[in-house]
């Protein structure tokens, strides 16, 4: 039997099926393929492209009872690592780092990173804002249960000019990455104060409405310092969680005085980041 479909009806089921044809390759080109080990996965993303400096992210997927680190590991671990020196038209990434989280390690210590799943946002500078824009990241991590498996692997992904399905996605995750914060701020979560006790012991105070569900940790000024994570300490202060660690870990003849530190401040709804100079 024949059908005969008027013309107008017949423009718009063309312009629906191109339109979903459409849509789905933006979809699909807003990330790359999954890079699949036996635990975890992981693949790029890219947000809308306006201007020079663009906002993509690497996201990672962990299987049920794995983790992965966040860039200073805590006792054990590896933190990641990217290269993006292969990329087209790219002048700097700067990687942003969600809140961690802090685990038993099984070895009486603990580590600090990510389970689940995690998207690490990416401020991205173009070296010409009017040109194509192609980024290829080499990505070393490990993810482990009782024991670490090492990863490696490839991505490439274009940032295109049309809005991204993905600025939800790194929208909220740019979220979750710890604010900027001077020590002292009136914020109802701060650091109050930080000061030496003898010489190698140093001692935080931090303000907080619920001192159950905070974690601190301190990073010092070049990679090759492995500062402990500050311990919490029973009895506190009325209104505040008292934090310390000793100043172990510092690569030889360096010396703490005047050592720019980094201190990350974790609470249960939002988290702050604190730059300041060892006394």
């Amino acid at each position: 039997m024949l059908c005969i479909v008027p013309m107008r009806a017949a423009i718009a089921v063309a312009t629906t099926l191109l339109a979903s044809s459409l849509a789905m390759t933006a979809r699909a080109d807003d990330a790359s393929p999954w890079q699949r080990d036996g635990h975890s996965a992981v693949r790029l993303l890219a947000g809308s492209r306006s201007g020079a400096v663009l906002l993509g992210g690497i996201a990672f997927q962990l299987q049920q009872g794995w983790k992965t680190y966040w860039r200073t590991p805590g006792d054990s671990g590896v933190p990641p690592r990217f290269d993006f020196s292969k990329s087209d038209n790219v002048e700097a990434v700067t990687v942003m780092w969600p809140a961690p989280l802090k685990f038993d390690d099984g070895a009486g210590g603990h580590s600090i990173g990510y389970h689940n799943q995690i998207v690490l946002p990416l401020r991205i500078v173009a070296k010409a804002a009017d040109k194509p824009v192609t980024l290829r990241a080499e990505i070393n991590y490990a993810v482990c249960e009782k024991l670490c498996i090492p990863v490696e692997a490839s991505a490439e992904l274009a940032f295109n000019s049309v809005a991204s399905t993905e600025d939800a996605n790194l929208r909220a995750a740019l979220d979750t990455v710890p604010k900027p914060a001077n020590i002292g701020d009136s914020n109802p979560l701060t650091i109050r104060d930080v000061k030496r006790d003898g010489a190698k012991k140093v001692v935080i105070d931090v303000v907080t409405p619920d001192a159950r569900n905070v974690n601190l940790f301190v990073e010092g000024p070049t990679l090759d310092w492995s500062l402990p994570i500050p311990a919490p300490v029973e009895p506190s202060p009325p209104g505040v969680k008292r934090f310390t660690f000793e100043l172990d870990g510092l690569p030889p003849r360096a010396k703490p005085d005047g050592a720019a530190l980094k201190f990350t401040l974790v609470g249960p709804e939002k988290s702050y980041e604190f730059n300041t100079n060892l006394e």
